[in-house]
């Protein structure tokens, strides 16, 4: 990488105090970089939740290096397979007949029979105008007892539209077909990680006499499918919010979207939404939010004044996780995060308003490649990235907030940050295993 020489590096347009950042997106979109913490999952992982499906990536061979690895790195490459897309394919026109007859060949040489096939196409498909309706509905004429689902690898559409990301939590649930409704029956969707089944959500349910599913529940493919049969669909993600929407519509099961929070009020608002729906009371939880205060105290006891930065993959509101923490005293001296979601704009303003100086960093601008990482001080991460970003053996090895929610969650996160501060950790090592939580070696 080129490096400006004779002057020192600086942060501008790397970092802005939050006092003058812009919501929700502090930073220009520029060149980017991305840093060696693996820990987030990639569609290849979030595909494999689907049980007894098989993945094909179509895309040229520079592409699918990364794809490959990935399968081999999870021991998962009986359940992928690739076609490469050559320059003869493009200059030919030929690009529905590779796929068609690939798909083919892959099917029939493989060893046994997927119920269900995921196919990533990829940007050369749609700048091409590849007809992509045409290879599918040929595809289910040869394969009628196989499911098929689009899915995309296609980086052109990450700043328009819905992310891979999304379309990938979309796909998830859109091989599920049509059932009668069971008025009981509720689904937990869009996340990669399984939801800690002793939080709020699932309490509420049983007490409500609901039962809950999730795909990381599915064994095999029946299973899965009879998450068709949910009145009700929750989820917390923001990422995961299209797929509740696109089954809102294709199979008429309501969405229910409770966002994750870390503080008290909106998580007693949220949950009490939830019990609404449910039909039933909205629990006291007075004794829920001492135990959190007890926590709180007990954590900062262990921590005290040392230095806590926060990134944006650790949990999908980071922002919301800074106030808590410093309400409580902590001493939150960085956020890692190139953009923020609607539900973070209250605790953005009261940031703006309360912590003006707070450090926000951009962890994709290219001056993170080149930026010193050393702290001076013994410093608590929360994230992988934060712990890259600092050099700090001291980290919450976790994403997505680990699956823990509501108030439960907060003491979760406050037993991993205790446990991080006190236990030094192989940074290098650690951050560099991809799909924390997926089974990667």
């Amino acid at each position: 990488m080129l490096k400006r020489m004779g002057r020192e590096l600086d942060t501008t347009g790397a970092m802005l105090p939050i006092g003058q950042a812009t919501f929700p997106a502090p930073f220009k979109s520029e060149l980017e970089y991305s840093c060696s913490a693996r820990g987030t999952w990639n569609i290849v992982h979030t595909g494999f939740l689907v049980p007894e499906a098989h993945e094909i990536f179509a895309c040229a061979a520079g592409c699918l290096r990364g794809v490959v690895l990935t399968a081999a790195e999870m021991n998962a490459q009986d359940r992928f397979s690739t076609i490469e897309i050559r320059e003869n394919n493009v200059l030919e026109g030929d690009m529905e007949d590779l796929l068609i007859d690939g798909v083919t060949d892959i099917l029939g040489k493989l060893p046994y029979k997927p119920r269900a096939v995921l196919l990533y196409t990829s940007c050369i498909h749609h700048f091409i105008g590849c007809d992509l309706k045409l290879c599918y509905a040929r595809l289910r004429e040869r394969f009628p007892d196989i499911d098929f689902t689009d899915c995309y690898m296609n980086p052109i559409m990450r700043k328009s539209g819905l992310t891979p990301d999304q379309l990938m939590r979309r796909g998830l649930y859109a091989l599920l077909k049509p059932r009668e409704l069971h008025p009981k029956k509720l689904n937990m969707i869009g996340n990669n990680l399984a939801t800690d089944k002793t939080c709020e959500l699932y309490t509420i349910a049983e007490r409500a006499g609901f039962s809950v599913t999730e795909i990381h529940d599915c064994k095999d493919y029946d299973a899965y499918q009879s998450m068709a049969e949910a009145c009700m669909n929750l989820c917390f993600n923001p990422v995961g919010k299209a797929g509740g929407e696109a089954l809102e519509q294709r199979l008429g099961q309501k969405l229910l979207y409770l966002p994750l929070s870390y503080d008290y009020d909106e998580i007693t608002r949220i949950l009490g939404e939830y019990a609404a729906a449910l039909g039933t009371e909205t629990p006291d939880f007075t004794g829920e939010t001492a135990l959190c205060e007890e926590a709180l105290s007990h954590a900062k006891t262990v921590i005290g004044d040392a230095p806590v930065v926060i990134d944006y993959t650790a949990t999908m509101r980071p922002l919301s996780l800074a106030k808590l923490l410093l309400t409580h005293g902590f001493n939150v001296t960085a956020i890692y995060a190139d953009s923020f979601t609607g539900e973070d704009r209250g605790d953005f303003a009261w940031l703006q308003a309360n912590h003006p100086d707070l450090p926000v960093y951009a962890t994709v601008q290219v001056k993170m490649r080149m930026l010193p990482r050393e702290t001076s001080e013994k410093t608590l991460a929360i994230g992988q990235k934060a712990a890259y970003f600092t050099s700090s053996p001291y980290f919450v090895n976790t994403v997505e907030c680990g699956g823990f929610y509501g108030f439960t969650g907060i003491r979760q996160m406050l037993l991993l940050m205790e446990e991080a501060f006190v236990h030094e950790k192989d940074t290098r090592k650690l951050i560099q295993i991809k799909g924390l939580g997926c089974g990667c070696v």
